[in-house]
């Protein structure tokens, strides 16, 4: 008996080869056979009945666009009837003769008859909404079809450079940008839009106490100079390692989503929005000790060496228990795109609202599905001007970390500048805000002095002192040096850390209770 097996025993998913293609080819072909999704009797009635009856449009004008018909020659009479109602004109029959003849629709159509058709079509202006909801929703289920083909294309090879959950990436991208955008294309908003919207954004922040207008760091300088952190916005927060970007970063976020969920439970339902922390560095769980470990005052490194008592421990437990409800997510993906972040970025925003958005760091991150760029500076650059279009489509802050290159190990004053951004120029371009976390105490800690280095003890003990004067005047301090605000003022904010919970706050005591 032969050992072989047959390649019709095996099913037919699991052959790859072209082959496999065939039924579903078929399904396919079929689905064609039927014609895509319209609607064209909707699709003249809905224009009969606006060419009737101008009100006819106000049922649809909020949602259905040209692009939504699957006739491209009624979608261009919807768009110029539109066109003239929408500068107070009357648009019927005979006003519109002389522009459909003038712009060659009308023998395109076939002539004037086309109105008469159109006009014959009409049943009712009560059912223009309805009429116009079935277009709308045929051209969602076109959408669909060429999506699904695209994906069944590129899981075929249609794409090489794309391998299996970059493919998944793109599938997401595209099914929630229809999601989302639902044909809307972007365009030109008038003066008077902005205005009455900027005369919104400013009557809430009159209605509210204190200097927050956007939501808030949890520190309270911080949060004067900027008034919070705004929609849209793009910040940076650079600094060398060991000075704890990471720590102040989650700070920040910790802080957003408590004063989320304090919001929520004062109007009494579900926190409006959450944050999102990419942590491309440490892992989910790393971050969470973190927090813990902040919020329990129990020593990360004890926690995990497991030298805690009994008490510490309890205290631990009830505090992780208390932070389970805030609306934290984290996404501890290695390396991820610029694309599937854009993408998680939207689920989490259709799915629990989003109100902040956290990167740990940019430079770990992808650029987007399919791109291939040798040049490392353009490479950030694309990444950095992704970031800051998540931050406008999705009208969130994003705060993303950078490091800083080595030249500030070289200066006697090693405070950052501007300058000393890695890849600098697209990343201080594109940011709203850049700022740099620095500790004065990590670097003279490095510099105490040592008796060998001294001829005799007098000295030695003189340099000490001299040393420990130095760091009682810095020790649990840090600087947060606003370098750049594209909507306010710059400067230096101080801050208080306390090294031993990796933990940052208000360097004064007097106002403990300030912020969530």
């Amino acid at each position: 008996m032969s050992d072989r097996v047959s390649e019709s025993s095996i099913p037919t998913t699991q052959l790859a080869t072209p082959a496999a293609a065939g039924p579903l080819a078929a399904l396919v072909n079929a689905g064609l056979e039927r014609g895509l999704p319209a609607n064209a009797q909707a699709e003249q009635a809905l224009l009969g009945a606006i060419l009737t009856n101008n009100k006819a449009y106000e049922h649809v004008s909020d949602f259905l666009q040209p692009v939504h018909f699957s006739n491209g020659l009624n979608g261009r009479v919807y768009e110029a009837i539109a066109r003239r109602i929408e500068n107070g004109q009357l648009a019927d029959p005979v006003t519109m003769r002389g522009e459909f003849e003038h712009t060659g629709i009308l023998a395109e159509a076939g002539g004037p008859a086309y109105l008469v058709e159109l006009l014959n079509a009409m049943v009712g202006i009560v059912n223009a909404g309805e009429y116009g909801r079935i277009i709308h929703d045929c051209w969602i289920r076109r959408q669909l079809i060429e999506i699904g083909e695209t994906v069944v294309n590129n899981a075929f090879g249609g794409t090489p450079e794309l391998d299996g959950p970059d493919q998944i990436a793109a599938g997401e991208e595209a099914l929630f940008k229809l999601a989302t955008d639902k044909g809307q294309d972007g365009g030109f908003v008038s003066f008077e839009r902005a205005l009455i919207e900027a005369l919104g954004t400013a009557e809430q922040a009159f209605n509210r106490t204190g200097d927050i207008v956007g939501l808030t760091s949890g520190l309270r300088d911080f949060d004067k100079k900027t008034g919070g952190l705004h929609p849209s916005d793009l910040i940076i927060l650079a600094g060398r390692p060991a000075m704890g970007k990471t720590a102040l970063a989650t700070k920040i976020a910790f802080s957003a989503a408590r004063a989320l969920m304090r919001e929520a439970e004062e109007q009494g339902g579900r926190p409006a929005g959450s944050v999102a922390i990419f942590s491309l560095e440490m892992s989910a769980k790393q971050l969470a000790t973190r927090i813990l470990s902040e919020q329990a005052e129990v020593s990360g490194e004890r926690i995990r060496r497991g030298d805690i008592g009994q008490k510490e421990f309890d205290r631990f437990v009830r505090v992780s228990r208390e932070l389970q409800r805030l609306p934290l997510h984290i996404d501890d993906t290695p390396a991820i795109s610029l694309s599937a972040m854009r993408t998680r970025c939207r689920r989490l925003a259709r799915t629990k609202g989003l109100s902040l958005v956290v990167v740990d760091y940019l430079q770990l991150m992808r650029p987007a599905v399919g791109t291939r760029i040798d040049n490392r500076v353009l490479e950030i650059s694309m990444i950095t001007q992704g970031l800051k279009a998540i931050a406008k489509e999705l009208e969130v802050p994003v705060i993303a970390l950078s490091q800083l290159s080595r030249q500030v190990e070289s200066r006697e004053d090693k405070r950052p500048m501007l300058s000393d951004l890695r890849e600098s120029g697209s990343i201080e371009q594109d940011a709203d805000a850049v700022m740099f976390v620095y500790r004065d105490e990590y670097y003279l800690q490095q510099r105490q002095p040592k008796d060998s280095a001294f001829d005799s003890p007098d000295k030695y003990i003189e340099a000490l002192e001299e040393w420990q004067r130095k760091m009682a005047l810095v020790h649990n301090k840090a600087e947060l040096i606003l370098e750049k605000q594209r909507h306010g003022p710059t400067g230096t904010i101080p801050l208080y850390f306390e090294g031993q919970y990796t933990r940052f706050a208000d360097l004064d005591t007097v106002h403990e209770d300030y912020g969530p």
